[in-house]
């Protein structure tokens, strides 16, 4: 077959951003625009934060998690840097870029100067929250005090990463607060492209991000080496106790269509053409790995055919770093791409945070004594939602899921209920625009390099545990960029391995 060489695929990656019908300024050197009221301004900057979170980090996540093979069959790039780990200040650099600019737009909303907003400015503090923990856990210290003030400061000072988690926390209660004692604020309508002004789900939302926050610590907190930060998550924890957290699929869509292109989903945009039929080189690009697919296949996992097409009634997949048969290598002549609960329609919805991870979440907290509650019903409760956001049923996988340890939390040991818990992390969240986040739990508790990686030599040992800061910074704020170590080695404030 023919080779197809798509040289400008990681480029256009790396420099993608929110390219959309309802952008307003997304420059942090831009001076504030007083004029805009935050119900005029909400929805675009909820919508133009969020792209990147479904195609750059969402790529990055499912290759370094290895759910996704390249087609080697139909392209010459075997081995790319995903695989092999040869990283520099340019890999996926939009993962930084993109959102750093484009949460000047809720830092806009935050400190407005327009009265009775505070619901407004309530959902700006948890979208910014939900953003900078990103960047917290793939990079480490980052500009956040002095971030966004435009022209007053374009070279902002780094903020520690531990200060900026902290803060992280204060911003949600504060959100929670307002929501709370805030007779006179404005309705919050259709301008809120997740909840439609559902505040009492933006504060389950809310409770939620503490929750993920606090679990992204358990690990240091028992690790016995940071005495603040095993009383601050013990402490926190008996705050969060009876708290409400998410109980439906928090999905942005600001009114996503097949009209033309920057109307439609950002990750169906990047998958389908113009006419919204034909496959771009991304979707022909990405395939199941052999990995991935052996787990969905030997499990009988119902959402299997949910995520890949099948082939003779299974999942075939790639190894990350084969070549095709007729170039030496074992890769099987046909492959599965995409299925229909990843990718539907031009109007599909986008998910910043599923049902199933807040249950899982639920799960490992219960599991590790800091809620109460059944940890094997919030469990089985995540496979289910799991399987509905896809498009399916549960069936009798969750019954027999939970006699395989490590996959199941109905048997083995304390860290293989971890395990298990993380792996069906995985399943739920490949494909859906989460799996970065998956990336970062799996290096949080130290199973990163139990997931395969290229059959081909990679140039280090092991996958790297946050990103390097883009060049971007060391051209703009070099006299600010903090020493990161080595990333290899080394993770955010959080990491105890």
């Amino acid at each position: 077959m023919k080779k197809i060489k798509i040289l400008a695929l990681f480029a256009f990656l790396s420099f993608m951003s929110c390219d959309n019908y309802l952008d307003i300024n997304d420059s942090p050197n831009n001076a504030k625009d007083t004029d805009v009221t935050p119900d005029l301004a909400l929805a675009a900057a909820q919508t133009s934060s969020y792209a990147n979170v479904t195609t750059s980090m969402n790529f990055l996540g499912n290759l370094f998690m290895n759910n996704w093979g390249y087609d080697v069959n139909s392209f010459a790039v075997t081995n790319p840097a995903e695989f092999s780990y040869s990283i520099d200040n340019n890999f996926y650099a939009a993962i930084w870029n993109t959102p750093m600019r484009n949460t000047a737009n809720l830092s806009n909303i935050i400190n407005t100067e327009f009265p009775n907003y505070e619901n407004h400015v309530a959902i700006a503090k948890i979208c910014k929250a939900y953003y900078f923990q990103i960047l917290v856990d793939m990079y480490g210290d980052v500009p956040y005090t002095e971030a966004h003030q435009g022209v007053a400061d374009i070279t902002p000072a780094y903020d520690g990463a531990k200060s900026v988690y902290r803060d992280l926390y204060a911003q949600l209660d504060q959100a929670i607060a307002l929501i709370d004692n805030s007779p006179s604020a404005k309705a919050v309508g259709a301008e809120d492209a997740v909840f439609g002004g559902n505040m009492s789900q933006w504060k389950d939302f809310a409770n939620t991000m503490k929750l993920r926050l606090l679990m992204r610590q358990v690990d240091l907190a028992e690790a016995g080496t940071d005495s603040e930060t095993t009383t601050y998550v013990a402490d926190k924890f008996a705050l969060l106790s009876g708290a409400s957290f998410l109980s439906v699929n928090a999905t942005l869509n600001p009114g996503y269509s097949d009209t033309r292109a920057d109307t439609r989903n950002p990750f169906w945009n990047i998958m389908y053409g113009e006419d919204n039929t034909t496959v771009t080189a991304f979707y022909r690009q990405y395939k199941a790995s052999k990995r991935n697919a052996d787990n969905l296949n030997s499990t009988s996992d119902p959402r299997r055919s949910r995520l890949f097409t099948l082939v003779g009634g299974s999942v075939v997949g790639v190894l990350q770093g084969d070549s095709s048969v007729v170039n030496g290598g074992t890769a099987p002549a046909v492959l599965s791409s995409f299925g229909l609960g990843v990718l539907s329609s031009a109007s599909q919805d986008a998910y910043m945070f599923s049902l199933a991870e807040s249950l899982l979440l639920q799960a490992e907290a219960v599991h590790r004594g800091y809620l109460t509650g059944s940890a094997q019903s919030l469990f089985d409760a995540a496979i289910d939602a799991s399987c509905i956001q896809l498009g399916t049923t549960a069936g009798t996988y969750t019954g027999s899921i939970n006699g395989t340890p490590g996959k199941g939390y109905g048997s083995g040991t304390y860290a293989q209920k971890i395990e298990a818990i993380m792996y069906q992390k995985n399943i739920a969240l490949q494909g859906t625009s989460q799996s970065l986040e998956t990336f970062i739990e799996y290096t949080r508790t130290g199973l990163i390099d139990s997931v395969p990686g290229s059959i081909l030599g990679a140039t280090q040992a092991n996958r790297p545990r946050r990103l390097l800061y883009p060049t971007s910074e060391y051209t703009s704020n070099s006299a600010n960029v903090p020493a990161q170590g080595n990333v290899f080695a080394t993770g955010s404030f959080w990491y105890a391995y």
